[in-house]
């Protein structure tokens, strides 16, 4: 059973930077698309960034440019590094992995394994 740890969230001011952690035990090798999701109170959940098993990365147009996702195939770890942190961009920030070697990257529903989330909360 792959299990999915966050770890990073926090508290910043508006321009700020943060780095999101994701590890991943319990199966990881079978993980062909990792990726990061929020949700928002009151908001449904949606695609920030994914990057596949070989590298190739997806964005939202929301973070584009300022988020970067990057993936360690060797420690089993995901990052999402988040610069020019906005006050829109506060949310609940999960972790999600696919089996699946053919994803809709930023499509939740792609994705059958899911961390418990960490808050990250940007302050005007």
């Amino acid at each position: 059973q792959v299990h999915l740890a966050e770890s990073g969230g926090g508290s910043v001011q508006a321009g700020g930077s943060l780095t999101l952690s994701c590890l991943a035990s319990g199966g990881a090798p079978n993980l062909n698309f990792m990726g990061w999701f929020r949700q928002a109170p009151g908001k449904e959940r949606e695609g920030v960034a994914s990057t596949s098993r070989g590298g190739m990365t997806e964005y939202s147009d929301s973070v584009k440019g300022r988020f970067t996702i990057s993936r360690d195939n060797a420690d089993n770890t995901l990052t999402l590094q988040m610069n020019s942190l906005k006050p829109e961009d506060t949310a609940m920030y999960y972790c999600a992995a696919a089996t699946s070697s053919t994803v809709a990257p930023l499509w939740a529903a792609s994705y059958n394994y899911w961390g418990q989330g960490t808050q990250v909360t940007v302050s005007s």
